[in-house]
């Protein structure tokens, strides 16, 4: 029996016409893109990584720097977002080491995926070293157990702060909308995590959530 491969599992459900998921679509794509778009627009941000871009559904709400570059592991899944938003660059994960590091780099639904220890600390390694201000990222904070072979519940924050001394955490956003099993599309077990230099400060800015965002 093979192991299970993370980077395997995400390239066949793109190839099949597969989508990122629940997440990038409805309710919590508008908090995300809220979240990030105030984001760049409080510190302005220029330039930004998306490490996980997937299938460009979140990435249609966002308000880009000019210099952005999305970037991953599936080969599929970078084509189509090429395709869609041509003035944007757009690199597999093997491809990013040749990208200079960018003010923000970002990671949204993508640490809970990482079902593989050296997956996960090689990405780890790559979202904080092509950061040079902010790294954020959007991801459960629990070591836990899932029914979901693609899906793996890491505490990441003790990892970083054992791998990572350049970095603090410099702020914590829980989620509007926590997991509600019996809604699974939208509730998450999701939240924001921004990290900087130990010397830095960020603002982060919660959205107003409208009604639409609360029930619908």
């Amino acid at each position: 029996m093979n192991a299970f491969s993370s980077i395997q599992y995400w390239e066949a459900r793109y190839r099949a016409n597969g989508t990122s998921g629940a997440g990038s679509a409805g309710r919590l794509a508008r908090f995300k893109a809220g979240v990030v778009n105030h984001f760049i627009a409080d510190n302005r941000i220029t330039s930004m990584i998306d490490l996980g871009c997937g299938d460009g559904s979140q990435l249609a709400l966002f308000d880009l720097p000019d210099d952005y570059t999305g970037v991953d592991a599936s080969s599929t899944a970078v084509a189509a977002c090429a395709a869609r938003f041509p003035d944007r660059r757009f690199l597999t994960l093997d491809a990013v080491a040749e990208v200079p590091p960018a003010e923000l780099t970002l990671s949204l639904d993508v640490v809970y995926h990482l079902t593989e220890d050296a997956v996960f600390t090689g990405y780890t390694r790559l979202l904080f070293g092509k950061a040079t201000r902010f790294v954020m990222i959007y991801a459960s904070n629990t070591d836990a157990t899932w029914p979901a072979a693609h899906v793996r519940h890491r505490r990441f924050t003790d990892h970083v702060a054992a791998n990572e001394p350049a970095w603090r955490l410099l702020a914590h956003l829980p989620n509007p909308f926590p997991h509600d099993p019996r809604r699974p599309d939208d509730t998450s077990f999701a939240d924001f995590f921004v990290y900087g230099r130990p010397d830095s400060a960020c603002m982060v800015h919660l959205p107003r959530l409208d009604s639409e965002a609360i029930h619908g």
